[in-house]
């Protein structure tokens, strides 16, 4: 069988929206309140984002004095992922369409992703997704581990994944950080890197995965036209 593992945040849903109402979140809660900083716009934020300029940097681009920015990165990295701000996450362009195409054309597919239990239930529920992700093709962290590095910790995921699924002809990884690339590198996966997450072009060249392509969308039409055997 041909397989697809694909992760969760930036290929099926938009994280910007959070990210970016925790940063405007955040530089309210740290500045003096006679202070005046630069609120990034969203464009601003997120294109710093996805060239991986530090929290810290980004709070003092915002006009906090260095103390303050590592104030700001710690509040952001405490915040970014809890509750109520998930629910500010949306599907990515595409995403639901792909997947429909995905199953039709009966690729396996399952989910690996640096989310928590709880999260990712939380998103299925939100967006309707479980329907695409039995059980035993999810990947994720258990609600009481503690995390490390995405780097590290993904190919662990990986690891479990390659050993609990059946066997398929072909495995393609998709993702949109250099987690998801050096993962599937470390097993021998083929990667296709996406432009519609969290990274940039220039920052996903730097780890050289097998294809980049804009979403989801145009890595499953190279999944199903290339990779699929055709009929007739």
């Amino acid at each position: 069988m041909l397989r697809l593992i694909t992760d969760f945040d930036g290929p099926i849903i938009d994280v910007s929206e959070r990210y970016y109402q925790v940063y405007k979140l955040c530089l309210e809660k740290t500045r003096r309140r006679d202070q005046q900083v630069k609120q990034l716009t969203k464009a601003e934020f997120w294109k710093l984002k996805r060239a991986r300029i530090s929290e810290k940097k980004i709070g003092m681009i915002s006009g906090l004095n260095e103390l303050q920015a590592q104030e700001f990165a710690q509040l952001r990295r405490e915040t970014v992922h809890t509750q109520p701000y998930f629910e500010y996450d949306h599907l990515a362009s595409g995403a639901i369409t792909a997947l429909e195409e995905v199953q039709r054309a009966g690729i396996d597919l399952a989910v690996m992703t640096m989310r928590r239990v709880r999260e990712l239930e939380f998103a299925f529920e939100q967006h309707d997704l479980g329907r695409f992700f039995p059980r035993n093709r999810c990947y994720c962290l258990s609600n009481d581990y503690v995390k490390t590095r995405d780097v590290d910790d993904k190919p662990l995921l990986m690891e479990r994944a390659l050993v609990e699924l059946p066997p398929a002809y072909e495995t393609w990884m998709v993702g949109d950080t250099e987690a998801d690339i050096v993962t599937a590198k470390k097993h021998g996966v083929k990667v296709m890197a996406v432009l519609c997450g969290i990274r940039d072009r220039t920052q996903l060249e730097k780890y050289e995965p097998d294809l980049i392509v804009n979403n989801l969308q145009e890595a499953v039409d190279i999944l199903l036209y290339e990779f699929l055997p055709q009929v007739g």
